[in-house]
């Protein structure tokens, strides 16, 4: 190869090397924030009513409540009462579970939703009182 050639070639691979852009660093995951858990001072309290829950696909939800007591809801569902105590959730929102039907009730005052709680499934979905 040709001292003249050689010095071409040369000169082309280094001024690619210059204009090449090195690679973008790889951008970590900033840390998620662990937000407070709630304790029993932070869970809400809504004043919703006792009555029938119409839900979505025609389903529908008995809920009687104690005034008196807001650690307990009765839920009629599906031919059968359960008696649901108040579990404090980690966003403060109603929540209510019956350890032996694994029933969860979710209230809210714009809609609540009834939970398979062992299969982590929607029994009725988007209920509001009738």
């Amino acid at each position: 190869m040709s001292p003249r050639l050689f010095a071409l070639s040369s000169a082309a691979a280094l001024l690619a090397a210059c204009t090449t852009a090195p690679p973008a660093p790889i951008a970590e995951k900033p840390p998620t924030p662990e937000l407070p858990r709630a304790s029993g001072d932070q869970q809400l309290s809504f004043d919703l009513a006792s009555g029938t829950y119409r839900c979505d696909l025609g389903k529908k939800v008995e809920v009687m409540r104690d005034r008196d007591d807001e650690n307990h809801v009765r839920i009629g569902w599906s031919g059968g009462m359960y008696v649901l105590d108040r579990n404090h959730s980690y966003s403060g929102l109603p929540r209510y579970e019956d350890a032996g039907s694994g029933l969860v009730w979710i209230d809210l005052p714009w809609k609540s939703v009834l939970l398979d709680g062992r299969r982590n499934k929607p029994l009725a979905s988007d209920c509001t009182r009738a």
